[in-house]
C-alpha cells in the first residue's frame, strides 16, 4: 500500500518536470531524423542524443553499415542539416558512425603508387 502511495506521489511530480518532456520531445526529434536520414540516403540510422543542463551536447547517428553513396562530407551535412532542424538548436559534437562487419576485409582505394610509397616506408 505504501509502495504505490509512493509511486503515485513519484508519477505525479514526474509529470510535470522539464526532464520527463525533454525525453519524450527529445525521442520525436530522434525518430523524425531517422526518418529524415533514411529517406535521403535509403539507409535508416539509429539516433541517439545527450542533454545537459537544457543544452543539447551531443547526437550520435550510427549507420547499420558502410555508407558509400555519397562522400563523407555530404552525409556530415545532411545529418548537421537534419539535427538542426528537428532539434532546433545544434550540439555541440554530432557523432557519425558506422557499424562494419569484422568478418570482411575492405581495402581504401588508394592508389598504388602510394601503397607502394608505404611499403617502401616500413622497416624490415
Amino acid at each position: 500500500m505504501h509502495k504505490a502511495i509512493a509511486v503515485a506521489i513519484l508519477a505525479a511530480a514526474l509529470a510535470g518536470c522539464d526532464a520527463v518532456n525533454t525525453l519524450k520531445d527529445g525521442v520525436k526529434h530522434v525518430r523524425a531524423i531517422e526518418a529524415d536520414l533514411a529517406e535521403t540516403t535509403g539507409v535508416k540510422p539509429n539516433v541517439g542524443f545527450n542533454w545537459n543542463n537544457g543544452q543539447l551536447t551531443s547526437v550520435t547517428v550510427a549507420f547499420p553499415k558502410l555508407y558509400e553513396d555519397k562522400p563523407l562530407r555530404e552525409l556530415a551535412a545532411l545529418a548537421r542539416t537534419a539535427v538542426a532542424k528537428e532539434f532546433k538548436q545544434t550540439p555541440k559534437t554530432i557523432l557519425l558512425s558506422f557499424a562494419i562487419d569484422p568478418a570482411t576485409t575492405a581495402e581504401a582505394g588508394m592508389p598504388r603508387r602510394e601503397l607502394a610509397a608505404l611499403d617502401l616506408d616500413r622497416e624490415p
